[in-house]
């Protein structure tokens, strides 16, 4: 720590304080001034995770619907339950009852 003091209290001392300031401001300016700022680097990288983390939902979704429609396609089984849930279809003679 002495050797700060004496660098402030000699003869750079003008020189040293300058750069002190300068380097403050610089750095007050880097994190809240107007531009390309660390709080804008801050703020593109949480939306970046963001956006991230949404393709990996919709990727999982996607996986999940071509699943869903390859057993629709091939299982006869699931087509028919698909339609009898959704588009309340009924074999001929048997009652379907839509309760909202």
């Amino acid at each position: 720590m002495g050797k700060i003091k004496d660098i402030y209290k000699g003869p750079h001392r003008n020189f040293a304080w300058f750069a002190t300031i300068t380097t403050g401001l610089f750095l007050v300016f880097w994190l809240v001034g107007s531009g390309n700022t660390f709080i804008h680097w801050a703020k593109a990288g949480a939306e970046i995770r963001r956006q991230k983390k949404l393709i990996r939902s919709y990727e999982l979704q996607n996986a999940e619907m071509e699943q869903r429609i390859n057993m629709i396609r091939t299982d006869k089984d699931t087509l028919e339950k698909f339609a009898r849930e959704h588009f309340n279809f009924a074999v001929p003679g048997e009652d379907v009852y839509v309760i909202d």
